[in-house]
């Protein structure tokens, strides 16, 4: 009796305008959730999780993209790289860099402004991995034979002592510069300035230390030693000559201006392919830094995708749930509909009210997936991986999204219960038992 003349109050409501109407069926909604508390919170459950990754993924894949364009903004600015050729072992081709074809010179050659008006700085660089040795201390790091201009065209800062100068590299001098974390490891109490250490075995001065950059993806650029490449090349380097004269790894070109990039690779090509004596394929490649990031961004976006995809897939199974739960949820007030078709109710009525329960299953379930996502995002943001903080970006864009698509899922997954609660027999539904 009661349950009858609570409908019936409700009917005569909804005679009411349209707006009183809507509002008097989401009331209706409202409480036949609120009804089934713990029911409810466990239906929005699936929604609450997708809802949540599909934050963290969006927003870590975001993150990372900024942390590897800030990276290469460090290498320095309008930076092309120049790399040896491939080599070719059985007929099969190697990455660019496998071959030794580029030499001081060439990279001296370059930095002739009449050569190449376009290039500002030449940077030629010589690499090994080496042992360095300090008293009982040693660590295994990547050692780079570099010159002066190395200092401002990788934005290698100096945090205490000197950079090479142009005497070191004249008289190949055994002089060092140290990366912080090479130094944190050698010199762990004491001030490194002054002190010899040993590169394989050779003994260099410590003449600096240089400013911490941090990692760029899973290479550190602290884990380094530095020293000037005539003495790397006289002193370090074993075997390795083309033409007479020995490898380096590569030459870093930093041009005039970004709009000068295409000029100035034109450029570095005809006085390689001069100088090489080349005829057909190029022995070097030439590779901008703008190249990098795009590929870099490329692959992270792509991944992103993949892993938003997956995240959202577990959206869906939310949505199976909410169907479930509302068909069950049909099921158990056949009688009520019944009696609320008998007082006057419409097809529409019913159908609105069933696809406000779901759609409100959604949105409640989204908004607290946010709040979870962004939680753990603030979380993941002080994990470090290979020496990178992670710090995730959460953006609006994705906040919509999750929350826009569990909506629909919440509409598409609703909407079968709520057309069958609105096409029941009220006769049939009235002697439901």
């Amino acid at each position: 009796m009661e349950v009858g003349s609570r409908i019936r109050t409700v009917a005569f409501r909804l005679e009411g305008p349209e707006l009183t109407k809507f509002v008097t069926i989401a009331l209706v909604a409202g409480r036949s959730l609120f009804a089934n508390k713990l029911r409810s919170a466990l239906t929005m459950l699936g929604i609450v999780i997708g809802v949540a990754a599909v934050i963290i993924m969006l927003s870590v894949g975001r993150g990372a993209q900024y942390a590897i364009a800030s990276q290469l903004q460090g290498l320095g600015t309008n930076l092309l790289f120049v790399l040896p050729g491939s080599s070719t072992v059985g007929g099969i081709r190697a990455e660019a860099g496998t071959a030794g074809t580029l030499t001081l010179e060439d990279a001296y050659a370059l930095a002739d402004p009449f050569n190449a008006p376009a290039v500002l700085a030449v940077a030629p660089t010589w690499s090994t991995v080496g042992q360095v040795v300090y008293q009982g201390e040693n660590i295994r790091t990547r050692v780079l034979g570099v010159t002066p201009e190395f200092e401002y065209v990788r934005n290698a800062a100096v945090s205490v002592g000197e950079f090479i100068q142009p005497e070191h590299l004249s008289g190949r001098s055994n002089v060092a510069l140290l990366g912080s974390a090479v130094a944190a490891r050698l010199f762990p109490d004491r001030e490194p300035l002054g002190r010899w250490i040993r590169i394989n075995n050779v003994p260099f001065r410590v003449i600096g230390l240089l400013a911490s950059k941090g990692a760029s993806g899973f290479v550190n650029q602290d884990d380094l030693v530095l020293v000037p490449i005539t003495t790397a090349l006289s002193r370090l380097a074993v075997g390795g000559s083309y033409r007479g004269a020995n490898t380096i790894a590569g030459i870093n070109v930093q041009v005039v201006s970004a709009d000068q990039i295409d000029e100035a690779v034109e450029q570095i090509s005809a006085v390689l392919r001069r100088r090489h004596r080349i005829l057909y394929e190029d022995d070097f490649a030439i590779v901008g830094q703008n190249d990098i990031l795009s590929a870099a961004d490329q692959i992270i976006r792509v991944f992103t995708f993949f892993l938003g995809g997956v995240a959202a897939i577990s959206l869906i199974v939310g949505g199976i749930g909410i169907m479930n739960i509302m068909l069950v949820s049909v099921t158990e007030r056949t009688r009520e509909i019944g009696i609320r078709k008998a007082v006057g109710a419409t097809r529409r009525d019913i159908l609105i009210q069933f696809l406000i329960e779901a759609v409100a299953l959604t949105i409640l379930g989204g908004g607290a997936g946010v709040l979870l996502g962004f939680g753990v995002t603030v979380i993941v943001s002080e994990v470090e991986i290979g020496g990178l903080t992670l710090n995730p970006a959460v953006g609006v864009d994705a906040i919509i999204l999750a929350m826009g698509f569990s909506a629909v899922v919440g509409i598409l997954f609703g909407l079968y219960p709520a057309r069958r609660a609105a096409h029941l027999n009220p006769i049939e539904a009235l002697r439901y038992e």
